[in-house]
């Protein structure tokens, strides 16, 4: 009977919360990679090119890493209410500014300023989350709340081709800059909303009442209790191998996500997609793709609770694709279809890689080392778009680098084969992105990890 009642308590949480911040994480997703919908027109209108636009596309990752540990260290002192509405607001006046841009210098700028702004925002949510759910649930609304990557590429690449069809020379703005208002707006109104609805976690929340807090404080420390004891040093992650090699694997299929997320369009538009509402429709499609089969390859990870050869087999598919893409050219049907299964092997990844640190490393190196691969993963996002731009440039084809990065991936993936033995016990589907392991396997979000290590 208390099972019962605990479980429809959790459920009318996760209904309250997830969906909002769901739709905030999707808002986030849309407005970091609109920048390859926008470059379609604004490198003309600026009279720019691909390597000022790989640079700007990068630069986001140097802002937001440099303010992803204040922001959660912010956070535990302000709440969650107050933190949102600072982010949520500056990304997204960061993003409508992004309309005035005259040269690459106020690019530069503004896309460093937005990874500033939204720094922090989605190790902070699932901080969030360690608020309200126990771990044995913690893994599940994680994972609803990732859904946002492919959701925000499916919403992203219809909307974005449409309003920069149809709106262009509305009020004398050209069809990008309408891109980035209406596309900035949203963030500042759900950060409004963020302030005004949420709670700061469930001893404030009105809507619960006294047994029910009660219920959940339990739970939560029942969780701590389970998990004290655990060594957490960063020193020890720097002296296991098995760390760097994580972070180079984790490094390469960063560079493949990004390169997906921001370069969709522009090779769209190469092979002959003509405007940017069918560019916008076919991203769409492939954004489709990518989450069912993220889904499926999930599900079939966790029904044979095998990980490593799931991750690898979807790494040199994808690989394959990015090396095939330049034997496309001309070919619209056979790019999109490149891209689609590239992109399904690639999101594949994103729900599975944290599995495998988790499980491969143990006491006082889990901690410190799953943050360690994440913060080298970030400096991808970095390095691989400036660096995809100015080949293009320097070239002439696009294909390339495409190239280079697939061989990355086939690298990254032969490379967790070779070096990472299997685990001897696989363990479930992890929170993508931010897990770690603490005293009897139990799993915590990285953002609670970053802010504990920062504290010791």
């Amino acid at each position: 009977m208390q099972d019962a009642a605990n479980s429809a308590l959790y459920r009318r949480i996760a209904w309250r919360l997830i969906p909002f911040l769901l739709a905030c994480y999707t808002v986030a997703i849309i407005d970091r990679f609109n920048i390859g919908f926008a470059k379609l027109q604004f490198l003309q209108d600026l009279k720019l090119n691909d390597a000022v636009f790989g640079f700007a596309a990068g630069i986001f990752s140097v802002g937001y890493v440099a303010l992803e540990v204040p922001s959660n260290l912010l956070l535990v002192k302000i709440g969650v209410r107050k933190t949102l509405l600072r982010i949520m607001v500056l990304w997204g006046i960061v993003t409508v500014l992004l309309a005035l841009v005259q040269n690459q210098y106020h690019l530069y700028v503004l896309r460093f300023l937005l990874g500033a702004a939204e720094g922090g925002f989605f190790p902070g949510i699932l901080y969030y989350l360690t608020l309200w759910f126990p771990d044995r649930l913690r893994g599940r609304m994680t994972s609803l709340f990732v859904m946002a990557v492919p959701l925000g590429g499916i919403i992203a690449g219809p909307v974005s081709g449409l309003i920069m069809d149809h709106m262009q020379g509305v009020y004398g703005l050209h069809g990008w800059q309408w891109l980035f208002i209406l596309e900035g707006v949203p963030a500042v109104l759900l950060g409004i909303v963020a302030y005004l609805c949420l709670a700061d976690g469930p001893q404030t929340a009105a809507w619960l009442n006294a047994d029910e807090k009660r219920r959940v404080a339990s739970d939560l420390a029942r969780d701590r209790a389970s998990a004290s004891g655990t060594t957490r040093s960063f020193g020890a992650a720097l002296r296991e191998p098995r760390v760097y090699l994580l972070s180079f694997i984790y490094f390469a299929f960063f560079c493949s996500l990004n390169t997906i997320l921001l370069w969709t369009p522009t090779l769209l538009k190469r092979v002959g997609v003509a405007t940017a509402t069918d560019i916008g429709w076919l991203s769409g499609a492939i954004s489709v793709a990518s989450a069912i089969g993220m889904v499926a390859i999930g599900y079939s990870s966790d029904r044979t609770r095998e990980r490593r050869w799931h991750v690898v087999s979807c790494g040199l598919i994808a690989a394959a694709c990015f090396l095939a893409l330049q034997l496309a050219q001309g070919s619209v049907t056979l790019t999109v279809t490149l891209l689609a299964i590239a992109s399904i092997g690639i999101f594949a990844i994103l729900s599975l890689f944290w599995t495998i640190p988790n499980a491969t490393l143990e006491g006082s190196a889990a901690a410190g080392g799953i943050a360690l691969i994440s913060a080298i993963g970030s400096f991808g996002g970095a390095v691989c778009p400036a660096l995809i731009g100015w080949m293009n440039v320097v070239t002439g084809s696009i294909y390339t680098p495409l190239g280079l990065v697939g061989a990355l991936l086939a690298v990254g993936m032969l490379t967790l084969i070779a070096g990472i033995p299997r685990p001897r016990q696989d363990i479930p589907l992890a929170e993508p992105g931010c897990p770690s392991t603490g005293s009897r396997g139990r799993r915590q979000p990285e953002a609670l990890v970053t802010i504990r290590n920062f504290h010791e």
